[in-house]
């Protein structure tokens, strides 16, 4: 069987099947993750046609969407013709189990339906979720929104690390923070401070290089004290990970971040702050709202 898998045969102009799932369909990030990965017992196929596109992975004898779920928080085709363009891909590897994992139910309902219409047999079930705060038109209105004890301890918090720190500034930044972030991302407590090793260092260079990450630091007297790593789209931010300075562990650093975070995005008439995958009650307790994600697994005739 000969396979393609050379990413630049990938569409960089088509559109996600799914909405608002930030840059994780798209080539940049996808061929990230890919040339980033310790595993060599992967095999990449790329499935095109004119109007659309599928990257899938053969690997422990089973076949997924291209992208680790670790760190890929969206799946799905792209293009108009993507879902068809999957299916061609799943039967390029006949007798073989499938695992379709973090699809919106905007790419999986098509996709189960496809399956379906071809006589493939499949199981759906519920994945995991991502955690999505539609923004109002003012932070006044964001901070409204919330709860009482939710409203008054962003106010307190934030006017707490003003004080402790000094006057609260946001920076953007690409690729010259990384060494900053990475740094900082070091020195976190518990298991969070053994993730970013040197070849997790040159994967997230990669995405500020080449697949539209930025880094935000957030400043005090020029001090920086915490980090947030994500991607700026059209339609909102993606909030892929963040670090933050253990000298500022007391002041809630985390809290100052992603409210500073959310009030820039909001100035930025961004529409969406997705905090992506995971279930941290402090999500849902500033606003966000879940987003199911689903998978398929099955197995091609």
């Amino acid at each position: 069987m000969s396979l393609n898998d050379a990413w630049d045969t990938f569409p960089d102009d088509q559109p996600p099947v799914a909405p608002h799932i930030g840059p994780f369909a798209q080539r940049p990030f996808l061929e990230a993750v890919s040339s980033n990965s310790q595993r060599t017992d992967i095999q990449l196929h790329i499935e095109v046609s004119d109007h659309g596109g599928a990257a899938v992975t053969l690997s422990d004898g089973i076949v997924e969407f291209a992208g680790e779920s670790g760190l890929t928080d969206y799946h799905t085709p792209v293009g108009e013709n993507g879902v068809e363009d999957l299916i061609k891909a799943l039967r390029r590897f006949a007798d073989t189990p499938f695992r379709l994992d973090s699809l919106p139910i905007e790419a999986s309902r098509p996709i189960e339906d496809a399956l379906d219409r071809e006589g493939i047999p499949t199981t759906i079930s519920e994945h995991e979720s991502t955690a999505v705060l539609m923004l109002p038109d003012s932070y006044d209105g964001w901070l409204a929104s919330l709860g009482k004890k939710q409203r008054h301890e962003v106010r307190r918090k934030r006017r707490r690390f003003a004080e402790e720190f000094g006057e609260i500034v946001l920076e953007r930044h690409t690729g010259d923070a990384i060494d900053a972030f990475c740094t900082m991302h070091r020195l976190s407590a518990g298991e969070k401070g053994q993730f970013m090793t040197g070849p997790m260092q040159d994967y997230f260079a990669q995405l500020l290089d080449t697949a539209g990450a930025s880094i935000h630091m957030l400043m005090c007297d020029g001090v920086p004290r915490a980090a947030a790593f994500g991607f700026e789209t059209d339609d909102g931010y993606y909030y892929y990970n963040s670090a933050y300075d253990p000298a500022a562990a007391m002041a809630s650093p985390g809290i100052v971040l992603f409210s500073s975070m959310i009030e820039t995005e909001i100035e930025r008439g961004a529409s969406i702050f997705d905090f992506l995958k995971g279930d941290e009650p402090y999500k849902y307790r500033h606003g966000a709202e879940p987003r199911q994600l689903f998978m398929i697994t099955g197995r091609t005739p």
